[in-house]
């Protein structure tokens, strides 16, 4: 959970495979990084390019299922009881990618358009004004039940 802490996430970019052209990065405002005891997400908007606007096709259709980032660490040592390798400190991201085939399965992409979104806000939003409204009604009629009384 702290293999972040300090990590340089300053220029990361947003490519297919951790190769190829760039569809989006932190330096133009196109990737939005988060980092909480998970892992790293983002938030990537792809919709500024023509290509960048195709790969977001790709990655709906599902062709990309799945994410990975390309990294180098600062810290980290092998734990001989489980025969693996324990990153503890990530020293910088350079890339998240959407692949084919990841090193980690248990990773996440899906596309979703932005107007999705705000749709989903706007009727959340719409819903709590129609649930403060019914309340008002409510406290109203009991008001006028109580000055009758």
């Amino acid at each position: 959970p702290t293999a972040f802490d300090g990590a340089d996430l300053t220029d990361v970019v947003f490519r297919v495979d951790h190769e190829g052209p760039v569809y989006a990065r932190t330096k133009a405002g196109t990737v939005q990084l988060d980092i909480d005891e998970h892992g790293l997400h983002n938030i990537t908007d792809l919709s500024r390019t023509q290509k960048s606007r195709d790969l977001y096709e790709e990655i709906k259709a599902g062709n990309y299922p799945k994410m990975s980032f390309a990294f180098t660490v600062a810290a980290d040592h092998y734990d001989k009881a489980s025969h693996t390798r324990v990153i503890e400190r990530i020293a910088k991201v350079y890339d998240i990618s959407p692949v084919s085939f990841p090193a980690n399965p248990g990773t996440e992409l899906s596309a979703r358009d932005y107007f999705d979104g705000v749709i989903e806000a706007e009727k959340a939003e719409r819903l709590e004004r129609e649930q403060r409204e019914r309340q008002r009604q409510k406290l109203r009629i009991l008001m006028e039940v109580n000055r009758d009384v």
